[in-house]
């Protein structure tokens, strides 16, 4: 399965224009880490809209501006939290697999 999202993420990421209008998007060009660039967020953008419900990036998106929000997150005993951290981990290997190339 995991195999499969990330072979079609690439697909759709090679075929189309990087969009970094989303949360994420959003979010990481605001963000001050030095790679940050339109296509890289675009990437990242494309990458949630098929990896993270619209709820999951708005709160993902936080984690850019606060790191400390992921560590509450990641160390959660909730049930909600803990899959969202599921998620969100997907969503970072899936990332990394198809934007950094």
């Amino acid at each position: 399965m995991q195999t499969t999202l990330t072979l079609a993420a690439l697909a759709l990421v090679l075929g189309a224009a990087p969009a970094a209008a989303g949360t994420i998007g959003q979010a990481c060009l605001r963000s001050d880490r030095q790679a940050v660039s339109r296509a890289v967020c675009g990437c990242l953008q494309q990458v949630a809209d098929m990896t993270l419900r619209n709820a999951d990036q708005r709160r993902v998106a936080r984690f850019f501006a606060d790191p400390e929000e992921a560590q509450k997150v990641r160390n959660s005993t909730s049930e909600r939290d803990n899959a969202l951290w599921q998620r969100y981990r997907n969503f970072g290997a899936t990332a990394e697999a198809v934007c950094a190339r």
